[in-house]
């Protein structure tokens, strides 16, 4: 594996849905029997699950490609969260008697939603000990799950991979060797507020797309010299910049915390890839003999960006009808609905079917439309599982 291409996957809830799509398309572009095109894989939040999902197949890309849509295709919010009346109400009086005991837990850490359904999911379908079998056999070169210290305030990349990889510390990050196991994954997928915190040796640990400066970071201290990264949000798209929307009433709770998610989600996604865009470019008027010459360590980093063609909110909008009753009328109560402008929060936990199909088929269809890139992106790194 000399060179080494890296996939970054973001988080976003329901929302993940989007990447299968993607990955689902990249297995038809490339040649078949193509054992794994990303010997690195990073992962945060929702993204982290898909990562693992690859990183831990037995099979070559295109079956684990096809395990991991069956998983989504067939997946209902009882497999992610329990939702019951009787449920949801004892999530909102957790909240409302930690108000008594300092705001904290009484026994067991403050969530609005009960996640034991997505343990038991995940413990079925992912068999972690697969990870360090891919390592050994050269298949996989590394892995990590990013997930946030409550008490540090760090983001921590978790990750395991070859011997000779070493941990790193930056400013409010770092990186820890590991054998991941499946409290890393829910402990990076935690939501704040909505799903409960996850204990990993001494701290309570999060979702990692919070506080993560530097989403793009993990994959190139693991070794990786590309990047092909799929977002989760339409923003890039020029159309949608500085688009106005007629103002109906002040924002709703749900808008705001919309807003919120996607601050943590998306922007320092987003920032990061303008970054390294910038960076690029400047790199490339620098020749590489001054570069060597100055001490200037930087390099220019191929990457591949794909990312939602359409509102991945409007989309959502129009699917919240197709949630169970108990959802739809917490969703109401906090304007999170298209007519209350929070959609976006609701497009978070819309674990619904024809939800999770819209996005993987918009998924397939945009990078389908992007073919010809994809195969000039890794034609210098695809290598079939024929040719070992």
């Amino acid at each position: 594996m000399s060179s080494k291409t890296a996939l970054i996957l973001s988080g976003g809830g329901a929302r993940a849905a989007y990447q299968v799509g993607v990955l689902q398309a990249l297995a038809d572009i490339l040649p078949e029997g193509v054992d794994n095109p990303f010997p690195v894989i990073c992962g945060t939040s929702a993204g982290a699950i898909n990562a693992v999902a690859l990183a831990s197949h037995p099979g070559n890309f295109r079956e684990a490609i096809a395990d991991l849509a069956a998983i989504w295709h067939e997946l209902s919010i009882n497999q992610v969260y329990r939702h019951g009346w009787a449920d949801m109400l004892k999530g909102l009086s957790r909240i409302g008697f930690s108000l008594f005991n300092e705001g904290v837990g009484r026994h067991r850490p403050l969530s609005l939603l009960d996640n034991t359904p997505l343990w038991e999911l995940l413990g079925s379908k992912i068999h972690f000990a697969n990870i360090g079998h891919n390592i050994a056999a050269n298949k996989l070169h590394a892995v990590s799950i990013t997930a946030m210290g409550y008490t540090s305030g760090q983001s921590v990349s978790f990750f395991q991979g070859r011997p000779e990889l070493e941990a790193w510390q930056r400013f409010r990050r770092a990186g820890v060797p590991t054998d991941l196991r499946l409290e890393h994954l829910l402990a990076s997928s935690a939501i704040p507020t909505i799903f409960p915190t996850v204990r990993i040796n001494r701290e309570y640990f999060g979702d990692g797309a919070l506080r993560q400066l530097a989403p793009m970071s993990p994959a190139l201290h693991l070794g990786a010299d590309a990047l092909f990264v799929i977002g989760v949000s339409g923003n890039r798209n020029p159309k949608h910049w500085g688009k106005r929307v007629p103002v109906r009433h002040s924002p709703s709770m749900a808008q705001i915390v919309g807003h919120l998610l996607n601050s943590a989600f998306i922007d320092a996604l987003e920032n990061d890839i303008e970054h390294m865009e910038r960076l690029n470019t400047l790199l490339e008027v620098i020749p590489p003999e001054v570069r060597q010459a100055q001490g200037i360590e930087l390099r220019p980093v191929r990457n591949l960006v794909v990312s939602p063609s359409k509102a991945v909110d409007v989309i959502a909008g129009r699917k919240i009808r197709y949630l169970p009753r108990s959802v739809r009328f917490f969703l109401r109560a906090i304007g999170a609905t298209a007519k209350g402008g929070g959609a976006t929060a609701a497009s978070y936990l819309s674990f619904s079917g024809p939800f999770i199909s819209e996005l993987i088929e918009l998924g397939y269809q945009d990078t389908m439309w992007e073919s010809a890139r994809m195969r000039e992106f890794f034609t210098p790194t695809v290598t079939s599982s024929t040719t070992d």
